[in-house]
């Protein structure tokens, strides 16, 4: 089977590609000449989701899947969440968007939070399903590790003493949303595959 990711961040591609199975074939928004950027202005992360599927769907006509995947602090009420990726700025710096939630965060003593993705499906039949993968964990006082990308460098899930970012890929391929979002969207591919 061949499917889009409705996306050209070669990190997020690099660790989905690691959960697919060979028989999916994965290719991304540049391999079907999609360069423009995808529209993201729902107020929920699977309204994003499905959002960016659904202008793939409907302008180049693939089977895809698109994500959105939100970082909810809770001493911050559930921020930045949908807003993670640009909560510092429409620039999308990601080393901002750290120092922000650090400023944030300073002197709390709850710094408990969840990463959450949504990935919502479009099949070449039309049909349409969503994934939803969460992590809990906490927000570290400072960055650490050279290792993954956005929030992972203050992102220590549950039960580990290390960030995202500390991780090789393979361990964090074991835990993350992410992964917990796609593991789902790959079981029903085969399902459906039989």
């Amino acid at each position: 089977m061949r499917l889009c990711f409705a996306t050209n961040n070669e990190h997020k591609l690099t660790e989905v590609r690691a959960l697919l199975p060979a028989s999916i074939e994965l290719v991304s928004l540049r391999d079907i000449g999609c360069y423009e950027e995808l529209p993201e202005t729902r107020d929920t992360l699977a309204g994003n989701a499905r959002q960016k599927a659904e202008y793939v769907w409907e302008h180049y006509h693939t089977a895809c899947f698109a994500d959105d995947t939100g970082l909810e602090v809770t001493a911050l009420h559930g921020e930045p969440g949908v807003y993670s990726a640009r909560y510092a700025g429409p620039q999308r710096s990601a080393a901002d968007n750290v120092q922000k939630l650090l400023r944030e965060l300073r002197g709390a003593s709850d710094r408990s939070a969840q990463f959450r993705t949504v990935v919502a499906l479009v099949l070449p039949s039309g049909a349409w399903h969503e994934f939803d993968g969460a992590v809990e964990g906490r927000i570290t006082e400072e960055p650490r590790g050279a290792d993954g990308f956005g929030y992972d460098p203050i992102f220590e899930p549950a039960g580990h003493a290390e960030t995202f970012a500390q991780m090789p890929l393979s361990r964090k391929n074991t835990m993350s949303h992410r992964a917990r979002a796609v593991e789902q969207l790959v079981t029903f591919l085969q399902e459906t595959e039989k």
